[in-house]
Formats: C-alpha cells, sequence, structure tokens
C-alpha cells in the first residue's frame, strides 16, 4: 500500500522558528496542528502572483540552526515539486528550492496574519 502522507524537514533560522512556534499557539493549532499551519502557509505562498520572486528573495536567510519534520500529502508534494520547477526556469541557478519553498512560505505567513487559516482561539 502506497502511503497518502510523506515526511519533509524544514531548516530554518533559530528566531523563525520560534516565531512559527509561538504563532502556531496564539492561532490554537497547537503543536498537533503544526503540519497543517505550514501546509497552509505553502498554499497560500503557491497562490500568489510572483511568488517564485519571493523564493528568490530568500536567498538572504543564515543560520539554519532549527529543524522541524512537517506530514504533507503527496498532493502537495507534487504541487511542490511543479512549482520547483517553475522557479528552477526562472532562476537556474538557485539552490535547494523545496527548503526555500517551505521557508519562503512560513515567512511570508508570519508576516502576512491575514492568510492565516483557521484562527481556533480568536
Amino acid at each position: 500500500m502506497v502511503e497518502k502522507t510523506l515526511k519533509a524537514t524544514v531548516v530554518m533560522p533559530k528566531k523563525m522558528n520560534e516565531e512559527m512556534r509561538e504563532r502556531i499557539f496564539k492561532e490554537g493549532y497547537g503543536m498537533r496542528g503544526k503540519s497543517e499551519w505550514v501546509i497552509e502557509a505553502v498554499g497560500s505562498l503557491l497562490e500568489m502572483d510572483g511568488y517564485e520572486d519571493l523564493v528568490n528573495y530568500s536567498d538572504e536567510m543564515r543560520d539554519f540552526k532549527a529543524v522541524e519534520t512537517v506530514v504533507i500529502s503527496r498532493d502537495l508534494k507534487s504541487k511542490i515539486d511543479a512549482s520547483a520547477l517553475k522557479i528552477r526556469k526562472k532562476y537556474p541557478t538557485l539552490e535547494g528550492i523545496q527548503s526555500r519553498i517551505f521557508r519562503t512560505s512560513i515567512l511570508q505567513r508570519l508576516l502576512r496574519p491575514q492568510i492565516s487559516g483557521h484562527l481556533k482561539n480568536v
């Protein structure tokens, strides 16, 4: 039987990880909802016009000392792969595109609270 979900590891700056965890709790997801929160962030990013440029700009991030694992669907993985190809065509020298998509998604969600999914406790 083929698994319907996959695990993805996201490496990010420690400060960003702390802010993400704080926001996850603030929005009422709890750590069991971390994957859902990240999935919503990725979905929102991939719907933005010009998301390829945002992923490219994430090149400025440094100090990757925090690691998080999230569970994503095969469908989302396919969308990330297709987006990575699109980004690769526009920015052929860009490395680590999948990781950049996750980091950019998280950063955009932290910067844009209006894209928050369900805000359980608000």
